[in-house]
């Protein structure tokens, strides 16, 4: 995984004005609340990042 796919994730999959999750109506046509799952995973693996690289452990 790379970050860009972290960040196209997050670009798509966004709160709608009615609280539910853009991304996931468009693509699956499900109706999930936002954060849904997949902004879950973008945010965790984008803060381990950021983290890693903050404590040295990424060049």
């Amino acid at each position: 995984m790379n970050g860009e796919q972290e960040q196209a994730i997050l670009a798509v999959h966004v709160r709608g004005l009615d609280g539910m999750c853009v991304g996931c109506h468009a693509w699956w046509s499900r109706l999930t609340p936002y954060p849904c799952w997949q902004v879950d995973w973008a945010t965790s693996r984008k803060a381990r990042t950021i983290t890693a690289r903050f404590l040295g452990g990424v060049r």
